[in-house]
C-alpha cells in the first residue's frame, strides 16, 4: 500500500516537512481521513502527494487538516541537476501525481503548499487555481542578537515591559493550553476550528518525538497570561497557535513568548516560520519580527463529475 511505503519514507527522509509526515497526519485526521499518492521510478520514491480528505453536504473534497497551514507534494531530485532539467522533472512528478489524484471521484480541491514548492505549472494547464500568499521566515538564527536587533522598534520595548510584569516557562498542560485558545476564539465570538481530541493527539506525537514546545507567561499572582505552542522539523521552527485572557491583553505577553520560542528554537533549527496570515493586523505584527516574507502556493479546483450518483452512494452507505 502507498501509506504503508509512504511511512517509511517519512522515517528515512529528513526533507519531508513536518506537515507532511505520516504522524503528523494521523494526528490532525480524527475527523476526516488522510491518504498519499506515490511516483516511483527504478524502485525509489521520487515523488508523494499527501492529502485530507472529509465529507462537505455529502461530497468528498481535499481540504487543509486542522493546524495544518501547509501540506501538498514532496519530490526527490536527482543531485547536480541543471534549472531547466530541475523544472522537467517537477512537471513529471507532478503530472504522474496527479493522474492518479484526478481517479478519485473528488468533488473539490484545495491545499496551500510549503514556500519552497515554486512550480505549479501542471495544475495551471489543468484549470486549477492558485492564489498566492505569504508567511513571515526568521533565516538564520545562528545569531541572535543580529535577530533581536532586527525586531521593529516598538516590538523590542513591549518585549523588556513584559519582562516586568511576566516570566515565561514551559511546559503547560494541553488541556489549559486548548482552554487558553478557547478563550481567544470566544473573545471573538467564534468557536475553536479543532478539537481537543486532535490537540492532544499532535501533542501526543509531537512530544513523543521531541519536536514541540508550549511557552507560558505567568505573573508573581499566578495568572497565566499568554501562551504559544510551537512544533519544528530538521530545518524549521514553526508557530502554529498562541492562546491568552482578554483581561491581560495589555501585557505583551505573546510578544516576548515569541521572541522566548526563537531563542529555544536556535537550539535545534536554523528557520523559524511564523505559519503567516494574510489578516492585515497578524501581518503587521508577524512583519515586526523582522522575518523574510516567503511566498506559498493556495491551489484549488472544483471538479466535475456526477454529483446524483455521490449523493446516491452517501445515503447508501449510510443506510444499507
Amino acid at each position: 500500500m502507498d501509506k504503508d511505503k509512504y511511512r517509511e519514507l517519512c522515517k528515512q527522509e529528513k526533507t519531508i516537512p513536518i506537515f507532511q509526515k505520516d504522524w503528523w497526519m494521523d494526528a490532525v485526521s480524527i475527523d476526516g481521513d488522510w491518504d498519499v499518492k506515490l511516483y516511483e521510478t527504478g524502485g525509489e520514491i521520487v515523488g508523494a502527494l499527501v492529502y485530507y480528505t472529509t465529507e462537505r453536504a455529502y461530497k468528498k473534497v481535499v481540504t487543509l487538516p486542522p493546524l495544518t497551514q501547509k501540506n501538498g507534494i514532496w519530490i526527490r531530485y536527482p543531485q547536480n541537476q541543471k534549472l531547466a532539467t530541475k523544472i522537467a522533472h517537477e512537471n513529471r512528478v507532478i503530472k504522474e501525481l496527479l493522474n492518479q489524484l484526478e481517479e478519485e471521484k473528488l468533488y473539490s480541491y484545495n491545499q496551500n503548499f510549503d514556500y519552497r514548492y515554486k512550480n505549479w505549472y501542471e495544475y495551471y494547464w489543468r484549470g486549477y487555481n492558485q492564489t498566492t500568499r505569504y508567511t513571515y521566515v526568521i533565516e538564520d538564527l545562528t545569531d541572535l542578537k543580529k535577530v533581536y536587533d532586527n525586531f521593529d522598534s516598538n516590538l523590542r520595548r513591549n518585549i523588556r515591559n513584559a519582562e516586568k510584569v511576566v516570566e515565561v516557562r514551559r511546559g503547560l498542560d494541553i488541556g489549559e493550553f486548548y482552554e487558553l485558545v478557547k478563550e481567544t476564539y470566544k473573545r471573538q465570538n467564534m468557536k475553536v476550528p479543532y478539537s481537543m481530541e486532535v490537540m492532544r493527539k499532535v501533542e501526543e506525537n509531537c512530544s513523543s518525538r521531541n519536536c514541540r514546545e508550549i511557552f507560558y507567561a505567568i505573573d508573581k499572582e499566578g495568572n497565566i497570561h499568554s501562551a504559544i505552542y510551537i512544533v519544528w522539523d530538521d530545518e524549521s521552527a514553526y508557530y502554529i497557535i498562541a492562546g491568552s485572557k482578554p483581561e491581560f491583553g495589555n501585557s505583551q505577553a505573546t510578544s516576548l513568548l515569541i521572541w522566548k520560542a526563537i531563542e529555544y528554537s536556535a537550539s535545534y533549527v536554523k528557520k523559524f516560520d511564523f505559519e503567516g496570515s494574510m489578516m492585515k493586523n497578524i501581518e503587521r505584527f508577524f512583519r515586526s519580527y523582522g522575518g523574510t516574507p516567503k511566498e506559498y502556493f493556495s491551489i484549488n479546483k472544483i471538479y466535475k463529475y456526477d454529483y446524483i450518483y455521490e449523493l446516491l452512494r452517501y445515503f447508501y452507505k449510510k443506510y444499507k
